[in-house]
C-alpha cells in the first residue's frame, strides 16, 4: 500500500510540470506498466484530481489547469535540486538572500519527512572561484522586469551603459543567459536590425512597453551557444595586478567562446583577434596566452613578453632534464 501510495505521488508530481505525456511515457518515468498507469490516474480522478485524457497526435494524459497541487510534492532528487537551488542563488542575484532563505525553511516544513532528510543533508555555501572571475550579483528585480517582458513577448526599453556612454535601447528579448555568474539578454535589436548579447548589470529597464512582438530564431539555434561565441557581449578586463593583451591568430567568436571570464576579445580580421585579460602574475597571464596554442603577436606590456620568455626557458631546462 505504502509503495502504491509512493508511486500516485510521483505521478501527480510528473503531471504537476505541466506537460502531457502519453501512458507509455509515464510507465517508463515510474517503472510500472500502463495498466498500472492508468489505474492510478483512475485513482487520482477519484481523489478529485483532474486528469485530462487529451487525444489525437501528440495526445497523452495532463493535469487540468483548474487543479491544485498538494504542498510541495517533491521526490527525493527534486528536494536535493530545491535546496542547492536556493542556497546557492543569492551568488548570481542581489537582494534575494532573505527571501531565499526563507522560501527554502517554508519548503523543508512542507516536504514530506522522506524527502527532507534529503534535502537537510545539503548545507551549500558559495564561494568565489578566481578562475570563473565572476561579475557582481545581479538586482533581483531588474532580472524579474526583463524575464517578465520575455515571456510575455513584450519590447523591452531599457538604459544601456556601454563603452560611449549611457544610451536608451529598444529591444526584444528572448532569453537570459547565466554563464560563469554573469547574466546576459539575449535581444534583437530592431532599430540596428541584429542580434545582441548584452551583460545584464549594464541594462536597466524602464516600465514595460505593453507591445509585444513576433518570436525570432536566435543565431546559432541556441542562446548560450550566441552569448560564448559572440565577442562584443559587454565584458570588461577584471581587474586583477596583472593585465595585458595580445593580438591571437583565431577568430574572434572562437576566442569570445574560451576566453577566461573577465576578459575582453575585440574582432580585428576574419582570422585574429585582440585578447585582453588579466591574472595574479605576469607568467600566469602568459600561460593563458598559450592556452589557445595559436601564434600570438604585438604583445604588451613589456612584463608578458618576459614572462613568455621565461616559460620558454623553464620548459627548455625541463625537456633538457628528461633527456
Amino acid at each position: 500500500m505504502a509503495a502504491t501510495s509512493a508511486r500516485t505521488l510521483k505521478l501527480l508530481s510528473v503531471l504537476g510540470t505541466g506537460a502531457t505525456l502519453t501512458a507509455e511515457e509515464l510507465a517508463t518515468r515510474l517503472g510500472a506498466s500502463v495498466r498500472t498507469v492508468r489505474r492510478d490516474i483512475d485513482t487520482l480522478r477519484e481523489l478529485g484530481y483532474d486528469i485530462e485524457a487529451v487525444r489525437g497526435v501528440g495526445g497523452g494524459y495532463r493535469l487540468g489547469r483548474a487543479t491544485r497541487l498538494p504542498p510541495v510534492v517533491f521526490d527525493e532528487d527534486q528536494a536535493v535540486a530545491a535546496a542547492v537551488a536556493l542556497q546557492t542563488v543569492p551568488a548570481v542575484l542581489s537582494g534575494i538572500r532573505e527571501n531565499a532563505a526563507r522560501a527554502l525553511t517554508t519548503l523543508r516544513q512542507a516536504m514530506p519527512a522522506r524527502s527532507r532528510v534529503h534535502a537537510e543533508a545539503f548545507t551549500v555555501s558559495a564561494a568565489r572561484n578566481y578562475w570563473e572571475f565572476p561579475a557582481a550579483p545581479i538586482d533581483a528585480e531588474a532580472v524579474g522586469v526583463i524575464g517578465d517582458a520575455i515571456h510575455r513577448r513584450h519590447v523591452l526599453r531599457a538604459d544601456h551603459t556601454g563603452e560611449d556612454g549611457p544610451t536608451t535601447l529598444t529591444l526584444e528579448p528572448h532569453h537570459l543567459v547565466v554563464w560563469a555568474a554573469r547574466w546576459y539578454l539575449v535581444a534583437f535589436e530592431p532599430d540596428a536590425d541584429r542580434w545582441r548579447a548584452m551583460r545584464v548589470d549594464r541594462l536597466e529597464p524602464r516600465m514595460p512597453t505593453g507591445r509585444t512582438f513576433d518570436r525570432r530564431d536566435v543565431p546559432h539555434g541556441d542562446p548560450v551557444a550566441f552569448v560564448m561565441s559572440t565577442h562584443d557581449r559587454g565584458d570588461t578586463p577584471a581587474d586583477w595586478p596583472c593585465r595585458g593583451s595580445a593580438l591571437v591568430a583565431l577568430p574572434a567568436p572562437v576566442v569570445a567562446r574560451f576566453a577566461p571570464g573577465g576578459s575582453t576579445v575585440e574582432h580585428v580580421t576574419d582570422s585574429s583577434c585582440r585578447l585582453t585579460l588579466g591574472a595574479w602574475s605576469w607568467a600566469g597571464l602568459a600561460g593563458l596566452l598559450l592556452t589557445f596554442d595559436a601564434d600570438v603577436t604585438d604583445i604588451e606590456p613589456a612584463e608578458v613578453r618576459r614572462a613568455l620568455r621565461s616559460l620558454r626557458t623553464r620548459i627548455d631546462e625541463g625537456l633538457g632534464h628528461t633527456g
